[in-house]
């Protein structure tokens, strides 16, 4: 074999490695469709956004690199380890009685959730949408749950999800359908901002779309 024939023989195998080294992910970087423009809820609006622009200013991540604007929509995106999260928030620390509007897709994984009335020690009340294998909406204060209600929501779907604290009452609604409508007794006084979640969960994947957020006064 000449020299040329071994130099090309070591260039392919390195491609090959390389290749290998860094497979393609296809799920990870598929867009769903553009998210259903829904009517505007009823009510003062006190927070919009529907990510047309490429600034997340108004936004605070508890961790580097992994929300993200594409094509109009806000994308998380975590490391394939398990029990992986990080939560965007955004608004004001005051808020008490507000509704929630938000539309999600989740393109892999199984968690995607909403949070309410998150206060500085990241104490809130939290809405988990689980998808594939699960198939339910469960509502918690951390690690301790107020409901869990069966809610199919396919990924690579948009669901619209709608989250209203009245008090210590919270009613949380699945494209359109009312799932939980529960008191906490243990949350009186409590304010706080609103924020959005990426969670891998068991599965050790989360990569998430959100768009057309609407925090309004709760009725």
């Amino acid at each position: 074999m000449t020299r040329s024939g071994s130099a090309s023989l070591l260039m392919l195998a390195a491609a090959l490695v390389t290749a290998a080294a860094t497979p393609s992910e296809p799920e990870r970087e598929a867009l769903p469709s553009p998210a259903p423009r829904t009517a505007a809820p009823a009510g003062r609006v006190l927070f919009q956004d529907d990510f047309n622009g490429d600034s997340l200013a108004r936004w605070t991540s508890d961790r580097a690199g992994v929300w993200s604007v594409r094509r109009g929509m806000l994308r998380g995106d975590l490391p394939d380890r398990k029990q992986e999260h990080s939560i965007i928030s955004a608004g004001d620390s005051a808020w008490t009685d507000i509704a929630l509007d938000v539309d999600v897709c989740a393109m892999r994984g199984v968690d995607k959730g909403v949070v309410v009335r998150l206060e500085a020690s990241q104490r809130a009340v939290g809405v988990d949408l689980r998808g594939p294998g699960y198939e339910d909406v469960v509502v918690h204060v951390r690690e301790w749950p107020l409901a869990k209600v069966r809610a199919v929501n396919a990924n690579g779907m948009w669901h619209h999800l709608r989250v209203e604290a009245r008090g210590q009452r919270f009613l949380v609604s699945v494209d359109g359908a009312l799932a939980v409508d529960r008191t906490d007794k243990h949350r009186a006084g409590a304010r706080g901002r609103i924020g959005l979640a990426a969670y891998t969960g068991g599965t050790g994947q989360c990569t998430v779309y959100f768009d057309n957020v609407v925090v309004t006064e709760s009725p």
